[in-house]
């Protein structure tokens, strides 16, 4: 017995050495230890909200943990989505017709999870915004702005959309141009825009092992804004993968958004892949 114990003991230390040779070989990999690291999004303790403003059910995953630290912290979040994503994969659980209506119960059950106050969707055609004039969207998102008076927002980058995807760049440069015509003045309660980018390292591994990136990114031009800082997500990593589950339909667009998640116990997996990257917009005025 007793030597039963001691080899469970010897077990149990050398798998807990792996691990940490996992996280931190992972983190030395993906993160750049220059970026500044914050616990919230933003500073303020008194409440703020927070809106985001995206093209597709399930952009939102990509600053999810920033959404719920965010709310913890008892800030409220707003969630604006231009389309119901009706062009992505159906993940063989409902029929293309369909797809849009599944995506918006989707969508409404993240909202749930996030304990979000306000969700906004709409039907603009999916793949299809930069067939939008921007004036259209500009509006749209002025309107909102107006209508729900939020402190700060979300969005992606307007050169690359994340990956190359040129709704998010039609949406994400629609409200980057709407920032700096806006900005201080009144009637206009937005007091930062935060794009939503990766690291460097990031990049490379992501041009490496994800087909979406291969496919899409940019070549040429200045790629992805450099991060400002990037906010911890480990605690809120489990929730995470709850909002995820949700859209179900969308697996497979995760599994390039995060690879290896299914075969990495999620303790692990949550300390590697354990911050989420953004860049403040700045604001040129003459």
């Amino acid at each position: 017995m007793k030597r039963l114990s001691i080899i469970l003991l010897i077990t149990i230390i050398i798998m807990g050495v792996l691990s940490v040779g996992l996280v931190l070989g992972g983190r030395f990999l993906l993160h750049d230890k220059g970026i500044p690291l914050r616990e919230q999004l933003i500073e303020e303790e008194s409440p703020q909200k927070i809106m985001t403003f995206f093209a597709h059910p399930d952009d939102e995953i990509a600053v999810g943990g920033s959404l719920l630290a965010a709310r913890k912290a008892g800030h409220k979040i707003i969630l604006i989505c231009l389309t119901k994503g009706e062009a992505g994969p159906t993940g063989g659980l409902v029929e293309r017709e369909n797809l849009g209506e599944a995506r918006a119960l989707e969508l409404g059950m993240v909202a749930e999870i996030l304990d979000a106050e306000q969700l906004e969707l709409f039907d603009f055609p999916d793949s299809g915004l930069s067939g939008v004039s921007l004036d259209t969207i500009k509006n749209l998102a002025l309107d909102m702005i107006q209508k729900h008076q939020p402190d700060y927002i979300i969005s992606y980058d307007s050169q690359v959309g994340l990956y190359g995807h040129p709704d998010h760049r039609s949406v994400s440069l629609a409200m980057e141009e709407l920032f700096q015509e806006k900005f201080g003045n009144t009637g206009f309660p937005v007091k930062k825009l935060f794009q939503v980018t990766l690291s460097p390292k990031q990049i490379k591994i992501a041009l490496q092992l994800a087909p979406g990136f291969q496919k899409n990114y940019p070549v040429e031009g200045p790629g992805l804004p450099f991060p400002d800082f990037a906010v911890k997500t480990t605690p809120y990593f489990f929730t995470l993968e709850n909002m995820m589950d949700a859209h179900a339909s969308q697996q497979e667009v995760f599994r390039n958004l995060l690879p290896y998640r299914e075969e990495i116990p999620t303790v692990i997996y949550s300390r590697i892949f354990d911050r989420e990257y953004f860049s403040e917009v700045k604001v040129f005025k003459n």
